[in-house]
């Protein structure tokens, strides 16, 4: 009787699952949804320093622009210059920053030194010619209506992205770059003169064609620097965020500054100064502030690349477009007639669309990759097998006692 129960209990210890493998398998999965959880909100919490570095950055700046011009300056180079010549400022928080944030190369092949440059040099020709398109906008449209028809740039990165980084256009999407559309094309039928400056109707299709033209650019730019991340430079980190900020705005800017000196705009810099409305400190400042708060927007920018796809950071960028507007209405007393009203709802609309979107994809990557359990209903056979063999031990044991 005593052997039948002392092989009871054996067996009942068996069929037990061993209590320290079950807690080390607890113990991993706990650890793995917290590090998961951890690296999501970091993200995240990034995702948002750099939307609000875009929004902040282009829309300052862009007021900063339009108080350069009608306070008495009329140099289009110059005003790209201070585009592009701020990236010295970053200089100290990159080299600082640089020990604190580990690389991650997605192989192991370096990236040959021929093959860099190119980028950096095309990529900065672009951006050159794209600011100085951007300038000319500026200088001849109202600063609500040039913001208005930036949203455009949503359209034309998702075109290019669809051919160059593989962008699945979905009907959300398709639905968003029409209302974008839509909104900028609006504006083309708006006859409206800046209150400061009085420009021609040749001068406003002027302006129209060069933001479109600069929106265009800039869509262009965006979807070459993803595909520069991925297939050229095969890194993806914070070195090489800076990196490509740094290195392309020094070659736009080298562009810029000879577009000074060969258009001659630079032997009217000096009266510009004197004649500067609020004055000489006024005019440098503005001009500092303005290279200052385009380099936070190329930052937020950059790094929504970076973090998630050159199609959202566009996105994001257009997220600030009722913000230039509203202060335009109120420091530069803009007219906001019905069809900019109408121009902006369908932008805010298009926008939000977008945002849909990702929340759809977001949504669907956490489902597809979610943490799997590592719980089993059914121990592994290498344990089943252990078991069995230590009950047949303790059986023939029991049958000797027995006998």
């Amino acid at each position: 009787m005593m052997a039948d129960q002392e092989l009871q209990v054996i067996v009942q210890q068996g069929k037990e699952p061993n209590p320290t493998v079950q807690d080390e398998r607890n113990s991993v999965s706990s650890s793995q949804t917290e590090e998961s959880h951890s690296n999501n909100y970091k993200r995240w919490f990034r995702v948002t320093i750099y939307t609000f570095f875009v929004i902040s950055g282009q829309s300052v700046a862009t007021i900063l622009g339009r108080l350069y011009y009608d306070n008495g300056g009329n140099s289009k180079w110059l005003a790209t210059v201070v585009q592009l010549v701020g990236f010295p400022v970053l200089l100290p928080y990159y080299l600082l920053s640089l020990k604190t944030h580990a690389t991650t190369n997605r192989d192991g092949k370096r990236t040959s030194p021929r093959n860099r440059v190119l980028v950096y040099v095309v990529l900065g020709l672009l951006v050159g010619a794209d600011c100085y398109l951007y300038s000319i906008g500026l200088l001849y449209l109202p600063v609500s209506t040039y913001s208005l028809i930036c949203a455009s740039q949503l359209a034309f990165n998702a075109f290019f992205s669809f051919f160059l980084n593989s962008q699945k256009l979905t009907p959300i999407i398709l639905n968003s770059l029409f209302l974008l559309t839509i909104s900028s094309i609006l504006l083309a039928f708006n006859n409206e003169e800046s209150n400061a400056t009085k420009v021609t109707k040749g001068e406003y299709v002027k302006g129209f064609i060069c933001t479109v033209g600069a929106s265009a650019g800039y869509g262009l730019v965006l979807s070459l620097q993803q595909l520069a991340f991925l297939k050229v430079l095969r890194r993806q980190n914070f070195s090489e965020v800076m990196d490509m900020i740094i290195y392309v705005s020094l070659v736009a800017s080298c562009v810029s500054v000879v577009g000074l000196f060969a258009s001659s705009e630079w032997k009217t810099l000096s009266s510009e100064m004197e004649y500067y409305k609020p004055g000489k400190v006024s005019y440098v400042m503005n001009l500092v502030w303005t290279a200052i708060t385009w380099q936070v927007f190329s930052i937020g920018g950059t790094g929504l690349i970076f973090e998630l796809s050159s199609l959202f950071s566009n996105a994001i960028s257009v997220l600030g477009l009722p913000v230039v507007p509203i202060l335009a209405v109120i420091i530069f007393h803009d007219k906001m007639n019905g069809l900019k009203v109408i121009s902006m709802i369908l932008a805010i609309w298009g926008f939000t669309s977008y945002v849909y979107q990702q929340y759809l994809d977001d949504k669907n990557l956490k489902k597809s990759h979610g943490i799997p359990t590592t719980e089993s209903p059914d121990p592994p056979e290498a344990e089943v097998s252990v078991k069995r063999h230590t009950i047949k031990v303790h059986c023939l044991k029991l049958e000797f006692i027995a006998a």
